[in-house]
């Protein structure tokens, strides 16, 4: 069975997004084995500027870096990556999955990834040029997700 490793940065908070990831990762179940892991985000602190920004970032991918399993296909979630049509996506996620057994996604924190980490990426895509709460990006992932597999499936899933 696939295995899918998500490396996140940042706690959820909200009870609403809990709920959604929690729904999702019990429905992908059935079709891989899901581990998500949260890291600790770094405080931006109100007056900011590049260098601070730089420093934060370095420090979020430091970690991310430390906890990428060998052997992993590495996809990075970052603004200048490919877009796909959830059919794209299902047929991406199947061609990798015969190279690999196991897939890692990495979402960065409020201020991304830095070219430590997506140095490391086999693939960077983008869900949209329009700017989400890291947090909601990790609810679109998983949802993409499971409607790939209900894709590549062949099983019925909403339009």
């Amino acid at each position: 069975m696939l295995s899918i490793n998500i490396i996140c940065v940042g706690k959820i908070k909200e009870k609403f997004f809990k709920d959604a990831i929690s729904e999702y990762s019990k429905r992908l179940s059935k079709y891989c084995k899901l581990n998500i892991l949260e890291l600790p985000d770094e405080k931006i602190p109100d007056k900011t500027n590049a260098s601070i920004e730089n420093e934060i970032k370095s420090k979020e991918c430091s970690n991310i870096i430390n906890h990428i399993k060998k052997d992993s296909y590495i996809i990075c979630l970052d603004l200048t990556g490919k877009e796909f049509s959830s059919e794209e996506f299902s047929k991406n996620i199947d061609n990798i999955s015969m190279e690999s057994s196991q897939i890692t996604f990495i979402i960065g924190g409020s201020l991304g990834l830095n070219e430590n980490v997506l140095k490391l990426a086999n693939q960077k895509i983008c869900f949209s040029k329009l700017t989400f709460p890291h947090q909601l990006i990790r609810v679109f992932l998983l949802e993409q997700l499971f409607r790939g597999f209900k894709i590549s499936n062949g099983e019925t899933y909403h339009r």
